[in-house]
């Protein structure tokens, strides 16, 4: 698979974020030196290989994105012990990855 540069970079940190945490678009676009491409991110993510914890990346906010999977992905992270604050965004504080 002849993948996009900055998305392969992308996918080597989601493949990083560890069970029960998270990380954001924006994070993850600063992780890699491009503060302003946190939309770059979300496109990445549209096509982000299966085997990657595709449902650890949320909005900076806590907010699930994902249309029809976004229950998947809540679900999902419930699994994983992620929490979630009363109006269902993951709690940032607690669960974002790296510390």
């Amino acid at each position: 698979m002849n993948l996009n540069p900055f998305f392969k970079q992308v996918y080597d940190v989601v493949e990083q974020i560890p069970c029960g945490r998270v990380a954001s678009y924006g994070q993850i676009a600063r992780m890699l030196g491009h503060p302003r491409a946190a939309r770059v991110v979300g496109w990445a993510m549209r096509c982000c290989p299966e085997h990657l914890p595709w449902q650890r990346v949320v909005m900076g906010d806590g907010s699930i994105t994902g249309g029809m999977y976004a229950n998947i992905r809540k679900a999902l992270l419930e699994a994983e012990g992620v929490t979630f604050l009363m109006d269902g965004r993951v709690d940032m504080k607690s669960c974002s990855w790296p510390d």
